[in-house]
């Protein structure tokens, strides 16, 4: 929106500011914090007086970790949607409309409500349940539709997006992808990174801390993408256009501090499936739109391992015949808390990790 005031430059020569991508970064990332502060009291005073509380299993189904997150109960949840607010807002003042936005906003904002069902539908019947798997899958599928709909029939993105790149690699593996394996690939990052980021989504800040990370690593690589020359230099397949994105994960990484300041231990507020289902969504969705979706294993490290304890450990479960677990408790960060970490180390110790694994990421677009 606010991108329209650089065609009056000429009236008054600070305007060219807007045509500036760093410039609207910053002061995205500014307007996202602002309203993310500003925003977060008010809409827990709400949450709490309507009694929109978090869920938690009980002694019977988790056991010690019932003891160690007794504190918790009472927590309203929900607060994605102080996250969505601030980055839906700040992106329509600060970034360029494109198809880039475009889809990132259609899949951040499905997967938003998506989430809001889920949470409100575990509160109303108390229940740690939600809504059905198969209702999620199927929001996620067409999603996935709708996003590449605009991609596949935007001049801009039509072709590239059809290439499969890998990283280490100096070019794409595949030049065309079929249409129907290009869809599953996309199902598979959006339904993935989603659902990765709400299994991490288990102890105060750890989630929310390991997107910022995410996040940051995505902006610069997006930066990259939409910059000729970097992508030239970086042997990157450019993407006009893409640079809007950086605008995007500069206003995501400022809501994500804004939140954090309240979702910090012990916590006023929890994001819940509100905002970890559509924050992995929006993460996969950006890391699709730039060709970096393998990328998203790395930079996503923290995620991954997350969404692998539980795989690991429903399989050994059931290959045991319900007998023996492969860890203390899943997802893994679980595992440490009952191994006598405190909260707060697992979270710091994660968002250690979570940093060191973005810088990895970023070095692959060097190491070809």
């Amino acid at each position: 929106m606010l991108t329209e005031l650089a065609q009056y430059q000429d009236l008054w020569s600070p305007l060219r500011l807007f045509t500036y991508i760093s410039f609207r970064s910053i002061m995205g990332a500014a307007t996202a914090l602002f309203l993310g502060m500003i925003l977060a009291p008010i809409l827990i005073r709400r949450l709490r007086a309507f009694k929109l509380a978090q869920v938690f299993r009980n002694q019977q189904e988790v056991g010690k970790l019932a003891e160690l997150h007794a504190g918790k109960k009472g927590t309203p949840t929900m607060g994605g949607l102080i996250i969505y607010l601030s980055v839906t807002i700040s992106t329509l003042l600060w970034a360029e409309w494109n198809v880039f936005i475009e889809a990132a906003l259609l899949v951040y904002t499905g997967l938003t409500v998506i989430g809001f069902l889920d949470d409100y539908l575990k509160i109303t019947k108390r229940s740690s349940g939600g809504l059905q798997g198969r209702y999620k899958l199927i929001g996620q599928l067409l999603l996935t539709l709708g996003a590449l709909a605009l991609l596949l029939t935007d001049p801009v993105t039509a072709e590239p997006i059809r290439e499969l790149w890998v990283p280490f690699l100096k070019a794409p593996i595949i030049g065309t992808m079929p249409l129907v394996v290009l869809f599953v690939l996309a199902f598979l990052v959006l339904a993935g990174s989603s659902n990765a980021i709400n299994l991490t989504d288990g102890v105060d800040g750890l989630a929310i801390g390991c997107t910022l990370t995410v996040a940051m690593a995505y902006g610069l690589m997006a930066y990259a993408t939409g910059n000729f020359k970097y992508a030239d230099y970086l042997l990157l397949r450019f993407l006009p256009g893409a640079g809007e994105l950086t605008v995007l994960c500069a206003i995501l990484c400022a809501a994500c501090l804004a939140f954090l300041w309240h979702n910090a231990h012990p916590a006023n507020v929890f994001m819940g499936d509100t905002g970890s289902l559509a924050l992995g969504g929006l993460v996969g969705i950006i890391a699709l739109m730039i060709l970096q979706p393998f990328t998203l294993v790395i930079v996503g490290g923290v995620f991954v391992c997350e969404a692998l304890s539980v795989i690991i450990q429903v399989g050994v479960f059931k290959a045991s015949g319900r007998k023996h677990r492969f860890f203390r408790m899943a997802p893994i960060h679980h595992h440490f808390e009952l191994g006598g970490w405190a909260e707060t180390q697992v979270v710091v110790r994660f968002w250690i990790l979570s940093l060191i694994c973005a810088i990895a990421g970023l070095a692959t677009l060097k190491l070809r």
